[in-house]
């Protein structure tokens, strides 16, 4: 089976400009042509497309992904394989990208005066204050967004730290909890839950069990949140959840 130029422009999401691009430069070259002289694309020819649309997403110029696959010695398997290894490393930074975000979201602040070390040591290379719209869109002109700018505004590079490590702190109990197999409506998790709340209350604004059942709803509704927890362990995100609102649960049955 073969498949015409705006076939296979449809299949991959390219324009057919784009293939014919391909075709003059010997990238890809349909295997075949009708009698009028229009291009048809074999399974061969497609693969090969897959190929260099995989690269090119990986930010890789086309003369270098020629280069690569005219080597004789790399078939299917070794372009697959390199090229998980290439998304994998992708994928770390970018999570590591989400990590910073969830720090800074969930801080409910964006106006962090830092000296440039000071940012560095906490934050890497990434940039908080890029993100100043979504978290004014979500929680601008809340009570806990005014208490939050206030209190974090004020924080010293020594402060951002500790927050962040006490932070990883609580989350380390729960992958630990995750990892016993402990349930998460049982003792072990709502402590750990009620030691977040407690984190979030310290640093940042007052954290009712209300805010808090919210902030657990976005650890899951929320996909970087969920990536940013389920990258440490898978589950994690909707773990850390029930957990809150099991602990929410506790605290109202008390009184």
């Amino acid at each position: 089976m073969s498949l015409s130029v705006g076939e296979v422009a449809k299949l991959a999401g390219v324009s057919v400009r784009t293939l014919h691009h391909y075709d003059e430069i010997g990238l890809v070259r349909p295997g075949g042509r009708t009698r009028a002289g229009y291009r048809r694309y074999g399974d061969e020819d497609v693969e090969r497309l897959q190929q260099v649309l995989f690269y090119r997403e990986l930010g890789f110029p086309l003369e270098e992904i020629s280069a690569i696959l005219a080597d004789p010695s790399a078939g299917t398997v070794t372009h697959l394989r390199r090229q998980r290894e290439l998304l994998s490393m992708r994928i770390r930074r970018l999570e590591a990208m989400v990590a910073a975000v969830d720090t800074a979201l969930e801080a409910h602040t964006m106006d962090i005066k830092l000296t440039p070390r000071e940012r560095l040591e906490v934050f890497g290379e990434f940039r908080p204050e890029d993100h100043a719209a979504e978290a004014e869109r979500r929680w601008g002109g809340s009570a806990a967004w005014q208490e939050s700018q206030r209190r974090m505004g004020s924080m010293t590079g020594q402060d951002w730290v500790r927050f962040k490590d006490e932070g990883a702190l609580v989350v380390d109990g729960f992958l630990k909890a995750l990892a016993d197999g402990e349930p998460a409506g049982g003792e072990r998790a709502m402590e750990l839950a009620e030691q977040h709340r407690a984190h979030i209350t310290r640093w940042c604004y007052e954290c009712t069990y209300d805010i808090h059942r919210g902030l657990g709803d976005l650890y899951v509704s929320d996909p970087r949140f969920t990536a940013a927890y389920d990258s440490q362990a898978p589950g994690l995100a909707a773990y850390i959840r029930e957990a809150i609102h099991a602990n929410a649960e506790r605290a109202e049955a008390r009184g």
